[in-house]
């Protein structure tokens, strides 16, 4: 939808005088022509209030993996808001609560057979973090609640889920969080030039920085790991050969949960149901959420092992932990037609079969001067941008700023791709398009990117 002249004017004062936008900066409503107002969605393109068309190079944030203005899925909500448009699962069930949790665990690897329900990602993470606690608890070792994770990893904002974020940046001004969360490194391959070019080398060496804190804090006081499959904050980080392999004979060993933050990577953004059999590792809880319903209702899960759920079997111990709208009818019934989806028409194995394509047209950029390395996997990559290729040197502070607020975010969108500048570690770019797209997409991105980054440069 386009909007006049006085229609625009009139919502950009509406959203300066009342819209308190997320993880955003409020001041952009103050200045130039305040904040972009995005209107439709079809396919992997998005249009904004001025009819302007855009490539959705993030899947709005890592969401909408089967693609905007999915018609079905927009009349299967309508239809299930007609019939039963809420109830609880607070001691009460209703159909689609049962099917979609019986799918989730069909999908899963292993043991994971018991799904609760949440309304998103960071709630997800709070209810592993909670459900660890309480577990040990329950095993009569109560000192087991610390909780481990990797510098720079982003699980939340939640109190409970910023124990288990690891970016100073987003928890100093909430501080004092809640306690029992500690960080090793990550798997920034980049950044670790002590292993040459031995990753499987690298990825030993940073799970074994898990069992040294293991080992310093005390195996009974531990009682979870968190990891994503491929890291996001940072950059995109895969998992070296091997690294998880190590982390779960860790875990087995000192008697620690692990679970696999799939938040992002479930879904099909790594080509698979659950980014963890890429891998080849059973984690013993995932979290989950973005993807499930590809966006078009809230939903998130928390997917726990037998062993985890053994003691809530019995007697009259509950878990005392929910939310008003987990497993909420409506988005219960998007998710399961969304999976359908994702099976029709094969979306996974669409991400399986391109992502070397879509890997390799991106690495075109590597004979840009500011393009230091490229990494992922399936269809989430990240593109780190340095000041010099042979030194890996980054940019400071000052001059991230400049590059990514004060230059890259708007010049790329304005170029018509619409994803991440992102400095929550080194500067990177970050892309992440729905599950549908091809090898002429593919070229269109990078032809954008090959413009704007080659600007970005020559204003340095």
């Amino acid at each position: 939808m386009t909007y006049s002249d006085a229609a625009e004017s009139e919502l950009q004062r509406k959203a300066k005088e009342h819209l308190w936008m997320h993880f955003s900066r409020q001041s952009v409503m103050e200045s130039g022509d305040g904040v972009p107002i995005i209107t439709r969605g079809e396919g992997h393109h998005i249009w904004d209030s001025r009819g302007k068309k855009y490539i959705d190079g993030l899947s709005g944030l890592f969401v909408v993996n089967a693609g905007h203005g999915r018609r079905r899925l927009a009349e299967t909500a309508a239809r299930q808001a007609e019939e039963l448009a809420f109830f609880p699962v607070w001691s009460y069930a209703h159909p689609n609560a049962i099917e979609l949790a019986d799918r989730l665990a069909h999908y899963a690897p292993g043991d994971l057979n018991r799904v609760f329900f949440s309304t998103g990602g960071g709630e997800a993470v709070e209810t592993a973090f909670k459900l660890a606690k309480y577990y040990w608890k329950l095993q009569g070792r109560p000192t087991k609640h610390k909780v481990i994770s990797r510098a720079v990893a982003y699980h939340g904002t939640t109190q409970g889920a910023l124990a288990v974020t690891g970016i100073p940046g987003m928890k100093a001004m909430f501080e004092p969080v809640t306690p029992g969360g500690f960080r090793v490194p990550n798997t920034n391959f980049y950044r670790a030039p002590e292993h040459g070019d031995d990753l499987t080398a690298f990825g030993i060496w940073a799970a074994d920085r898990i069992e040294e804190m293991i080992q310093f804090e005390g195996p009974d006081t531990v009682a979870a790991v968190f990891l994503e499959p491929v890291q996001n904050s940072g950059g995109c980080f895969p998992p070296p050969p091997g690294y998880f392999q190590r982390v779960r004979e860790i875990c087995d060993r000192y008697d620690v949960l692990l679970v696999s933050d799939e938040v992002i990577c479930a879904f099909g953004r790594i080509g698979h149901m659950f980014a963890c059999d890429e891998y080849g590792y059973v984690p013993d809880m995932i979290t989950c959420a973005k993807g499930m319903t590809s966006g078009y209702s809230p939903i998130g899960a928390t997917i726990v092992s037998d062993r985890v759920y053994e003691p809530f079997k019995h007697g009259q111990t509950s878990f005392a932990h929910g939310y008003t709208f987990g497993g909420h009818p409506v988005s219960a019934a998007v998710a399961l037609a969304n999976l359908d989806i994702f099976e029709e028409e094969k979306l996974n194995e669409n991400v399986r079969t391109n992502s070397p394509l879509f890997r390799s047209t991106l690495e075109k950029l590597n004979d840009l001067p500011i393009v230091g390395d490229v990494r992922g996997d399936g269809y989430f990559f990240g593109i780190e941008l340095v000041k010099d290729k042979v030194t890996k040197e980054t940019f400071d502070d000052d001059e991230s700023e400049r590059l990514l607020r004060g230059f890259l975010s708007k010049a790329l969108f304005d170029a018509g791709l619409y994803c991440r500048a992102d400095d929550r570690g080194d500067p990177v770019i970050q892309l992440a398009p729905p599950l549908t797209i091809g090898a002429a997409e593919f070229d269109e991105i990078e032809q954008i990117l090959r413009g704007v980054l080659t600007e970005a440069w020559s204003r340095l």
